[in-house]
C-alpha cells in the first residue's frame, strides 16, 4: 500500500508525470525514499553498517542523501530530488514536498540529543531551502527558495529570505501578485 501511496502522491503534486511506470523508473526522489525505507528497516534491527552502506547507494544512483535513522512520513514527494539531504534525527511528516538542493540538517558537531528539524504535514520546502537545527516546520506551511531557516515556523505559515523571516498573511501570495501587477512597465527601448 506504500508503494501505492507513494505513486499517488506524486501524481498528485507532480503535474508532470504520466503514468505509474514512469514514476517507477524515473523518479530519483522517489527510488530514494524507497531505498531510505528498506535501510531504515536494518537501522531499527540494528544492523546500522548495512543500513548506511544502503543509503550510501542510494545517494550515488539518485543523488539524494537520506540517513537511515531519520523519520520519513507517508506520501512525501522529493521532487528533483538531486541534492537533497534529510540529516539523522530529522522527521518528516506525511505528504510533505520537498524539492530539489534542500538541506535538512544540523548546525554542528553535537551529539546525544535532536539536532535535525522537524517537518509536519503538509509542508512544503522549495528548491535550495536549508532548514538548519532542531525547529519545527510547521503544518502546512511553506519554506520559500533558498531561505535559510533557523527558527521554527507555524502552522499555515511562509518563511521566505536569508535569514527566514515569515511573511505576514496580508503578504502571501494574492497580495503579492496584486502588488506586481501595479509595478511600472520596464521602459521601451525601441
Amino acid at each position: 500500500m506504500g508503494l501505492i501511496r507513494d505513486i499517488r502522491s506524486v501524481k498528485k503534486k507532480d503535474p508532470s508525470t504520466r503514468h505509474a511506470l514512469e514514476i517507477i523508473l524515473t523518479y530519483n526522489g522517489m527510488q530514494a525514499i524507497w531505498v531510505y525505507r528498506i535501510a531504515h528497516l536494518f537501522w531499527r534491527l540494528r544492523l546500522k553498517l548495512l543500513a548506511r552502506l544502503l543509503s550510501i547507494f542510494a545517494r550515488f544512483l539518485t543523488g539524494v542523501e537520506i540517513h537511515p535513522a531519520a523519520t520519513i512520513g507517508k506520501g512525501v514527494v522529493i521532487d528533483h530530488g538531486t541534492g537533497v539531504v534529510i540529516g539523522e534525527t530529522a522527521r518528516v511528516g506525511d505528504d510533505v514536498l520537498i524539492y530539489h538542493n534542500v538541506t535538512l540538517g544540523g548546525t554542528g558537531n553535537e551529539r546525544g540529543h535532536k539536532r535535525h528539524p522537524t517537518v509536519c504535514t503538509g509542508a512544503m520546502i522549495a528548491a535550495g531551502a536549508q532548514i538548519l537545527g532542531n525547529i519545527r516546520v510547521g503544518a502546512h506551511s511553506r519554506v520559500g527558495a533558498n531561505a535559510v531557516v533557523l527558527q521554527d515556523v507555524p502552522d499555515y505559515s511562509t518563511a521566505v529570505g536569508v535569514p527566514a523571516r515569515i511573511v505576514p498573511k496580508e503578504h502571501t501570495t494574492d497580495a503579492v501578485c496584486s502588488l506586481r501587477s501595479k509595478e511600472p512597465s520596464p521602459p521601451d527601448d525601441a
